[in-house]
């Protein structure tokens, strides 16, 4: 059986987070995607900078981990895109799940 893991990314738009989830999910590199809208703070070119943004969380496995922060890190606007892989331990009905739903 796989490990599933979350991979967060942070977006500039809720229309980019849904754009690169769209992406993911047609290739059936991942089963699911969430966005939520989120308040930033983070250093910048010697600054502090706050900002709107939206978080793409999603959920793959530990195979597709590393193609799927390629395509990513590709297809993102950010000069430095925030890919964040997250282990996680989920009930076994929803892993098997998520497997069926990928290639």
């Amino acid at each position: 059986m796989s490990k599933l893991v979350f991979i967060y990314i942070t977006n500039e738009s809720i229309v980019e987070a849904k754009k690169i989830a769209k992406h993911l999910l047609k290739k059936r590199m991942i089963g699911c995607a969430n966005i939520f809208p989120i308040s930033s703070m983070y250093w910048w070119k010697g600054e502090i900078v706050e900002g709107d943004e939206f978080v793409l969380i999603i959920k793959t496995t530990q195979e597709n981990a590393e193609e799927v922060r390629e395509v990513v890190t590709k297809i993102h606007p950010f000069d430095t895109p925030c890919i964040i892989k997250i282990d996680v331990d989920p009930n076994e009905k929803y892993l098997k799940w998520i497997e069926s739903e990928l290639k």
